[in-house]
Parts: C-alpha cells; sequence; structure tokens
C-alpha cells in the first residue's frame, strides 16, 4: 500500500478464490489441474489433427481450429493463477498483473464471440447455398473473418483495459473471486466509474446482443432451408452439421449471461464462484468433446492417423 496525504493507494489485490472450502483445498487443486490439462490436450490434440489431414482444410475445421486456440489462450488467462494459489497462503496479485489477466480473458473471450458468429455464417452458407458453398467461403474470407474476429476481441479489451487503469483503489483490498473480474473490480474502486461502468454496457450489447441476433438470424434461415428437405434423411443430415455448433453456441452465451447477471452487482457469492468455473473452464474442456463426438470427419481423422501411425 501506498500513502498518499490522507488517502491509502491499494498496489494489490488478494484473491480469496475457494479459500472458503479449506478442507477441500487438496481435492480441488486436483480436480481443476486435470480440468485444465485435459482442456490442453484435447484443444491441441485437435489443432494438429486438422493441420495433418488434408481431408479437414475447410472453413469449418480452419474455424474449429481457431477455436480450439481460443479455449486454450481463454482458460489458461485465468487457471495457472487459480492453481497457484492452491499451494500458497497469500493469495496476492498486483493491480497491474490483475489488469493483464483481465485483458487477455476478455480478449479472448469477445473473439470467441465473433468467431461463433463467423461459424453460424459458416453453417449457413454451407446448408442454404450448398452449390455455391465453396464461392461463398473462400480462403481470403475465413482468413479475413478469423483476423477481423482477433482485431476486435483486441481493440475491445485494450479499451476497457484503459478504462481499468484509470481506476484507482484505496479500500478494501479483497477480491471474493478466483480471478480479476470486473464487477469485482469496480465495487472496489474508490474513483468515479461512470465510463467503466457504460463502456462495459457498450461491448456487452455490441459482442453480446448484436452477435446473438446474428446467431439467430443465420439459424433461422438455417431451419427454413431444413424444413424444406423433402427426405427426413435430408433433415437429419443437414441438422447434424450443425447441432455441434449450436450446442456450443448455447452453452456459452447461457452461462455467460447467467454468471455476469448475477454477479452484476460485484459481490461474488460461494455459488457465483463455481458458476464461474462452469463459463471459465467447463467451456474450453466441452467444446473439442461437443465438436468432436458426433462427428464422423473428425473420426476418420483419426483411423487414417492411426492408419498411418502403425505404417509407420
Amino acid at each position: 500500500m501506498i500513502r498518499r496525504g490522507n488517502s491509502t493507494e491499494i498496489t494489490h489485490f488478494i484473491l480469496l478464490g475457494f479459500s472458503d472450502f479449506p478442507r477441500m483445498k487438496a481435492v480441488l487443486f486436483v480436480v481443476f489441474l486435470v480440468i485444465y490439462v485435459t482442456t490442453l490436450t484435447w484443444n491441441l490434440s485437435l489443432i494438429i489433427l486438422i493441420r495433418m489431414d488434408s481431408h479437414l482444410h475447410t472453413p469449418m475445421y480452419f474455424f474449429l481450429s481457431n477455436l480450439s486456440f481460443l479455449d486454450i489462450s481463454y482458460v489458461t488467462s485465468t487457471a495457472p493463477k487459480m492453481l497457484s494459489d492452491f499451494l500458497q497462503e497469500q493469495h496476492s496479485i498486483t493491480i497491474a498483473g490483475c489488469a493483464v489477466q483481465y485483458f487477455f480473458f476478455l480478449a479472448m473471450g469477445l473473439t470467441e464471440t465473433c468467431l461463433m458468429t463467423a461459424m453460424a455464417y459458416d453453417r449457413y452458407a454451407a446448408i442454404c447455398n450448398p452449390l455455391l458453398y465453396s464461392s461463398f467461403m473462400s480462403p481470403t474470407l475465413c482468413v479475413g473473418m478469423v483476423l477481423g474476429s482477433y482485431m476486435a476481441g483486441l481493440s475491445a479489451s485494450s479499451s476497457q483495459l484503459c478504462a481499468i487503469l484509470q481506476l484507482h483503489f484505496c479500500g478494501p483490498n479483497v477480491i471474493r473471486h478466483f480471478f480479476c473480474d470486473l464487477p469485482q473490480l469496480l465495487v472496489l474502486s474508490c474513483t468515479d466509474t461512470f465510463f467503466a461502468h457504460l463502456l462495459l454496457a457498450i461491448l456487452a450489447m455490441i459482442f453480446g446482443i448484436i452477435n446473438v441476433l446474428l446467431v439467430m438470424i443465420s439459424y433461422g434461415y438455417i431451419i427454413i432451408s431444413i424444413m424444406k428437405i423433402t427426405t427426413a434423411k435430408g433433415r437429419s443430415k443437414a441438422f447434424n452439421t450443425c447441432a455441434s455448433h449450436l450446442t456450443a453456441v448455447s452453452l456459452f452465451y447461457t452461462s455467460g449471461m447467467f454468471v455476469y447477471l448475477s454477479s452484476s452487482s460485484g459481490r461474488s457469492s460461494n455459488f457465483d464462484r463455481f458458476a464461474s468455473v462452469f463459463y471459465t473452464v467447463m467451456i474450453p474442456l466441452l467444446n473439442p468433446l461437443i465438436y468432436s463426438l458426433r462427428n464422423k470427419e473428425i473420426k476418420e481423422a483419426l483411423k487414417r492417423l492411426q492408419k498411418k501411425g502403425r505404417y509407420c
């Protein structure tokens, strides 16, 4: 802490994490460590598989490999710090470290919302315009959509970072959470947080509401196209091509909205913290499973890779 005049300026925060459950400390550490390592392994394996198999060099799997990379980055922004806090008595983090952690967490999350919208458009083009799909989803467009997603996420996160760095903290420095999230930081600030709240609302509208509307519009056209298919087998095949993405989008947005609406006051309860675990840790774990379990092309690619391994 630094004293300036009659006030004391905070230089670090204390992340309580799951210290409310001292008897479960070892169990929680093992559980989260297994989840983190498994998430890294599954997503990295999916990226390598897509890169190695030429049959998977399509727009859909190009987006999917980038989604896996985002999931790795997303979970890494919070999980390592959470795991290290289980092994330490003091769960402290500097203000700069807190801001950097939130920057990467927000950047990866916002980029993922844009990428999921691009994937919804890809499914729309594949089902509604199958004959023109290759011309619609050209390599240039796919790369541009991915780069645009990253640029939008990083730009928005940078603006939020600037707003956080303008805040001053001179009161309590205890964050009842396992990572630095904006609602908890705004409550602890002793300066005006109007601009930070306004910017957060704008970003929520742009990246939340608009992206959700674009996804819903895409799937509205997809449903109409599926209903026009005469055969049950054709409808089932068309639905299976977008079921995985629709499931992933639903889990991502519903869990995120639930967590942020319940923690909008900035006071994080035990339930909020465990709910945030699903949003920050479990979603990156589930995504590769959702896209792989019922995916025949992924299974065939694995079989081809196994055959190559046996041959070698």
